[in-house]
């Protein structure tokens, strides 16, 4: 087995077991167990059980960001060489679906990941996932403000903070849901759950 095969499968076990149980109760000895590797390994490939759970967010994050970001900057450049504003679903769209697809190819455990992150009472943890994100969600904040310059931007802050929650929870609870009205069954791809909740996030982004 070369390091590279190993430091994935040690990266694959440690997403699937700290979405499971949670990074606290999640030992290392655990994650050699589900990798079949040793404790060498991991302190070789990573140093600590922090610095693993950076490694995962960083494989996971920086390459969706840099598709958002390279689909949001393209966006700002055309609508201003036409001398328009961009538009808000678009926007939206850059930001939602490559996430959404990620689930759909079987990221399901890194957005359940997400999610416990936020969850869980360590500000240290949210720390490693929001330095990551935010030069992104600035970028897409002033995506925004650009695309509805007439809406103050605390209101489109306060406003994009809701929009985020229920980005959010759909992204991390994508297909899991514990109650539903009797004749309700969800369906739809990436896709078309991204769009549901775009032209849904848009109407409030966009309200008077």
């Amino acid at each position: 087995m070369n390091h590279i095969d190993t430091k994935e499968r040690i990266l694959d076990a440690a997403e699937h077991l700290f979405a499971r149980d949670g990074f606290h109760r999640t030992s290392l000895r655990a994650i050699t167990g589900e990798a079949r590797v040793n404790l060498a390994a991991v302190h070789y490939h990573f140093g600590s059980k922090e610095a693993l759970l950076d490694a995962i967010f960083e494989r996971r994050l920086d390459p969706m960001n840099r598709s958002r970001r390279e689909s949001l900057e393209a966006l700002v450049q055309s609508a201003r060489r036409k001398g328009e504003c961009p538009a808000v679903r678009d926007a939206l769209r850059a930001f939602i679906l490559p996430a959404l697809s990620l689930v759909e190819g079987g990221g399901g455990d890194f957005m359940t990941l997400v999610g416990r992150t936020f969850a869980e009472p360590d500000d240290a943890l949210r720390g490693l996932f929001m330095t990551r994100m935010q030069p992104l969600f600035l970028l897409l904040f002033e995506t925004l403000a650009e695309a509805l310059p007439d809406l103050p931007r605390e209101t489109l802050f306060g406003r994009l903070q809701f929009a985020l929650g229920a980005m959010g929870h759909t992204m991390c609870r994508r297909g899991r849901f514990s109650i539903l009205p009797e004749g309700i069954s969800p369906t739809g791809d990436a896709a078309a759950q991204a769009e549901a909740l775009i032209h849904f996030v848009a109407a409030g982004l966009e309200a008077p």
